[in-house]
């Protein structure tokens, strides 16, 4: 008599249900977020005149607005000159327009069918959001980064460590941003009430987010909001990677939580903790059928 042969774990049921079905669902659904990332790459390199407007606002900011308060305000006040001190709310502003860009599309891919088109695909919901989340951070670094060339002209040396804690406070900025921006998309159905929040609520996030004039000249109230505001946390994040890589460039008193500034590891995990929280919502509300 002849032994039976051995059966191999490739041979039994299990192994071919499981195994080979289980990394064929996580190819897919990351072929799907690498497709929603590579369809906003090529909107963004097929719209150069676009994102050139879109870049324009910031270095007229940065240059006219910049040069022209930098004879008013001395040194003494900010801890460095008006234009070093406007450079992070300038990186702000140029990742939050893309970060927000993200929501005003998800609402006008619903309005046009295509989201009932990508809804079609065989991947979950959850993937599609990631996807539109992970596009929306990639774009707006991506134009936060073409900004961030410009700190020489600022006064900044071009440090490989401070650029690379400038360019992760900004992808980490993007990120909540965009999640924010999806959390709120999620729940409208026109982009004229999502255009009409933003106008409500953008600029004074922007104005009170220390990018431009120190918030300790706030009242009390103010600053308290400007605590919670992620914009501000944001530009506090930049701000203080700088002071981090070089102390001479101490700027004015940023966010403080509770009378006092917390640790520069913990306010960038709270940034990071509310995108996710945010994300984690807007996913919750996206399953739900149309």
């Amino acid at each position: 008599m002849t032994a039976a042969p051995a059966l191999h774990a490739s041979d039994t049921p299990a192994a071919a249900t499981g195994d080979s079905r289980e990394p064929t669902r996580i190819r897919r659904e990351l072929r799907a977020i690498h497709g929603l990332v590579h369809r906003d790459l090529l909107r963004l390199s097929s719209q150069p005149t676009h994102t050139a407007l879109m870049l324009l606002q910031p270095v007229l900011y940065l240059f006219i607005l910049g040069g022209g308060l930098a004879a008013l305000i001395p040194i003494s006040t900010l801890g460095v000159g008006y234009r070093t001190y406007l450079f992070p709310g300038m990186l702000m502003m140029t990742v939050q327009t893309p970060a927000i860009m993200v929501g005003i599309r998800l609402i006008t891919d619903r309005q046009s069918g295509y989201l009932r088109e990508l809804l079609m695909a065989p991947v979950s919901r959850t993937t599609l959001l990631l996807g539109s989340c992970a596009g929306g951070t990639t774009v707006a670094a991506v134009q936060g980064a073409v900004l961030l060339a410009l700190a020489g002209a600022v006064g900044l040396p071009y440090d490989p460590l401070l650029l690379a804690l400038l360019m992760g406070g900004m992808i980490l900025a993007s990120f909540t941003i965009t999640a924010l921006s999806l959390a709120l998309a999620v729940s409208l159905r026109r982009a004229e009430v999502f255009h009409m929040l933003l106008g409500v609520v953008m600029m004074p996030l922007l104005f009170l987010s220390g990018g431009f004039f120190p918030l300790e000249s706030l009242p009390g109230w103010a600053r308290s909001l400007a605590a919670v505001n992620p914009i501000a946390n944001g530009v506090d994040l930049l701000r203080r990677s700088i002071t981090l890589r070089f102390p001479d460039r101490a700027t004015a008193a940023g966010i403080e939580w509770f009378g006092s500034r917390p640790p520069l590891a913990l306010e960038a995990a709270a940034l990071l903790a509310a995108g996710v929280l945010a994300l984690l919502w807007a996913a919750h509300r996206f399953e739900r059928p149309e």
